[in-house]
């Protein structure tokens, strides 16, 4: 997704409406052959750690032991259901894709305004492209991951949190973006 910037601003948001979302755990015992099969479906590693593994259209994001969120770019309710057809057998799939609201947020100045909020070292030393971390914003359980930095160079995160708090978040990102400008982008096809 390539964002089509809006002014001249620190702060970027996008909002991803566009997202198919799942937890996968994985069933006891079951690690090695959810691999395996992660890896024919997806052409993907499943990541062991906190670290976000995508292929295409599709991410695995580490949570903890033998637990991920599942994204799907262009996805809806129906990727929690193909996925557990593809990985059900060796694994809990449920589907998420109403339970989260996710933010994409880039721009020169992203890294300070997060800083108000997120109790994480985002420096690109400490949290690299692909690394995830569950964490809070604001007092505000959140999950948040580091994408492909943007076509400016901008370092580009995105943030899960339930939808339900969303709108507390946006409220906590607009106080603490307002020194640095925050737009709304268009998201647009890559």
């Amino acid at each position: 997704m390539a964002i089509a910037l809006v002014g001249d601003c620190g702060v970027i948001a996008v909002e991803r409406c566009d997202l198919g979302i799942a937890t996968v755990l994985a069933r006891k015992q079951r690690l090695p052959e959810l691999a395996g099969q992660v890896r024919a479906c997806f052409n993907l590693e499943l990541p062991l750690g906190p670290r976000r593994a995508a292929n295409n259209n599709v991410a695995f994001c580490g949570l903890g032991p033998r637990t991920w969120l599942a994204v799907r770019e262009a996805g809806d309710g129906a990727f929690a259901s193909s996925l557990r057809r593809r990985i059900g057998e060796f694994a809990a799939v449920s589907d998420q894709s109403d339970a989260y609201a996710v933010l994409r947020l880039t721009g020169p100045k992203v890294r300070e305004a997060l800083a108000k909020g997120v109790p994480l070292d985002l420096h690109a030393t400490a949290f690299g492209v692909n690394d995830v971390a569950a964490t809070v914003i604001a007092h505000i359980g959140a999950t948040i991951w580091r994408v492909e930095d943007g076509l400016d160079g901008a370092p580009t995160f995105e943030i899960a949190v339930f939808r339900s708090l969303a709108n507390s978040v946006w409220h906590w990102l607009s106080a603490s973006a307002a020194e640095f400008g925050l737009s709304f982008a268009r998201a647009s096809p890559d």
